[in-house]
Formats: C-alpha cells, sequence, structure tokens
C-alpha cells in the first residue's frame, strides 16, 4: 500500500534509531520528536550483514506509517559503492542495496537512499560509471511491484573521486541509469552546500533547485536531507550541523519550502545531538515550513 498524505506541504521528520525494534524503537522516537516522516536503517550502516529482519515489527511498522500518513525511507549501508575497483565490494554492494530495496518493500518505505559513491583506484570516471551501469541498473529493474520502493540517488559532499557531489554530476549517472521509471534523487543539504553549492548566498537555494530540476526534470526529487554544515561552502566535508548553527543558517530551508519542485517532498534531519536536539530541529523546520 501507498501512503497517500493529506498532511503539510512538506512532512518534516528524521532520520530515527530502530535498535531494538522498528515499530516499538523508531517509531516511539518519531513520535517523541514531532516527526512526520521517518528514515531507518534495516542493517548495520558500517557492514555488509543482510539481516532478514522481523515480520511482527516489519508489521507493525508498515500498518503505523499507513495509518498516521508517516512517509518512511530506509538508507542503505555507507559501504556500499558500485565504482569501485574492487570486485568483491561491487559484489557485495550489489548484495547489500538489494538487500535494502526487499526490506524497503517489507516495511512499506516510499524509497531507499543510496550514496552516489566513487571511482576508487585512479580508475576513469567513464569506466566507473559503465560499471554503475552494469550493476545497478538490474537492480532498478527488478523493482516491478506497485509497492516496490524508489531508488533514490544521494550525491556526496565532493570528497576523493566521487562519481557525483555537483548537481551537473547527475547528470551523466541518471543517464547512465537510462532515466529509469524507479529512480530519484534525495538532495542533502550539507552534501550540496560542501560540494559547493552556496545555498547561503541570497537566491542560492532556488539557484540549487533550479539546476536540480533542469538536470534530472521534474518529479525526480523525493526526499530532502536537511542539514546544516559545520564548514564553509566548498570544504568537501561531510560534517553535519543543526538547523541555523551552521554556515548554510535558516533562511535557505524557508526558501526551500517555497520552490515548486519541493512540493510534496519528506525532508529528514541527519542532525547531531540525540532526542533534544532532533526535537529543536524539528520543529525550526516546521517553524520555517509555517512562514
Amino acid at each position: 500500500m501507498r501512503i497517500r498524505t493529506s498532511g503539510p506541504r512538506n512532512p518534516v521528520g528524521s532520520h530515527v534509531p530502530v535498535a531494538g525494534g522498528l515499530a516499538s524503537v523508531g517509531l516511539s522516537y518519531g513520535r517523541e520528536i514531532g516527526a512526520e516522516a521517518v528514515q531507518v536503517f534495516v542493517a548495520n550502516p558500517r557492514g555488509w550483514a543482510t539481516p532478514p529482519g522481523n515480520p511482527r515489527q516489519d508489521e507493525g511498522f508498515r500498518e503505523a506509517c499507513e495509518a498516521g500518513g508517516i512517509p518512511a525511507y530506509v538508507h542503505a549501508p555507507y559501504l556500499i559503492n558500485f565504482g569501485s575497483h574492487t570486485e568483491a565490494t561491487v559484489e557485495r554492494s550489489v548484495d547489500s542495496l538489494r538487500h535494502s530495496l526487499r526490506r524497503g518493500r517489507d516495511i512499506g518505505a516510499l524509497g531507499v537512499v543510496v550514496h552516489t559513491g566513487s571511482a576508487t583506484g585512479g580508475r576513469p570516471r567513464a569506466d566507473a560509471l559503465a560499471q554503475v551501469r552494469e550493476h545497478m541498473l538490474p537492480l532498478l529493474e527488478e523493482l516491478t511491484h506497485d509497492d516496490s520502493p524508489f531508488l533514490l540517488l544521494e550525491p556526496t559532499a565532493g570528497q576523493g573521486a566521487s562519481l557525483c557531489s555537483l548537481i551537473e554530476d547527475l547528470g551523466p549517472y541518471v543517464e547512465a541509469l537510462d532515466r529509469h521509471p524507479r529512480l530519484g534523487v534525495c538532495l542533502d543539504t550539507c552534501h550540496a552546500f560542501a560540494a559547493g553549492h552556496d545555498m547561503a548566498a541570497p537566491g542560492g537555494m532556488k539557484l540549487l533547485l533550479d539546476e536540480l530540476v533542469g538536470t534530472v526534470g521534474e518529479g525526480r526529487l523525493k526526499l530532502i536531507h536537511a542539514n546544516d554544515s559545520k564548514d564553509v561552502v566548498g570544504a568537501h566535508k561531510d560534517r553535519h550541523e543543526n538547523i541555523g548553527a551552521g554556515h548554510i543558517g535558516a533562511d535557505p530551508f524557508g526558501e526551500l519550502f517555497r520552490h515548486p519542485a519541493t512540493e510534496g517532498v519528506p525532508l529528514v534531519i541527519e542532525t547531531p545531538g540525540r532526542k533534544e536536539g532532533h526535537a529543536a530541529d524539528v520543529l525550526r523546520l516546521k517553524e520555517l515550513r509555517a512562514s
């Protein structure tokens, strides 16, 4: 079943912890911080294990999200890299992402977020993108059910030989995957800022979102990771900060809520701190949405 929300223009939520139970822990945490959307891990984010999940927790999570109109998303493990020069890493990446997509469908997730990776071992970018096509496109072709999640590409902060950090990099990446209908984008504001998009400048957020639509087309933006940045624009450092406490500042997030490209797109925070800090960030974004 697909979740139909009749709530706010942009549901605001958070990545939530799930150790101890997707429904019993994750959704409880979400309720306590006022989340209208949630993102979860379904495996160790820094490992290759592919745990089967708990059917009772899966059912409870899915039913609660459907009943509450809460959009849910899965973040795939960080180790995944389809551009790696190491065959074992690519094989494990296929298994890991397939697992996240399957588990995403199990729990009713609307999308599975995966980092776009890098060309390791000094290999040419074109070769790495060809490898992305070879191994990721078949996974997209497996998403044949009505309730299959979207695969959401998340550009990185531009460290090392990143395959996709600037918005312009999304063009060749999406083309390599034949602009598949189940392919979407997750925009991380901290990553985009670190990569060199100055959303703190007047009109900077509008320029970023205009470029995104121009590059991948309307309707591809499915999720936003709303994070401020501890570092200056173009630093290529993935260090998140609480909303309004970093170098992006609060005002650009208000501009984000007003852009046509973000209509209906949920925002989830991945900011520092525990429950109190997350609740404050969710509330701050709701205030910016209201204004």
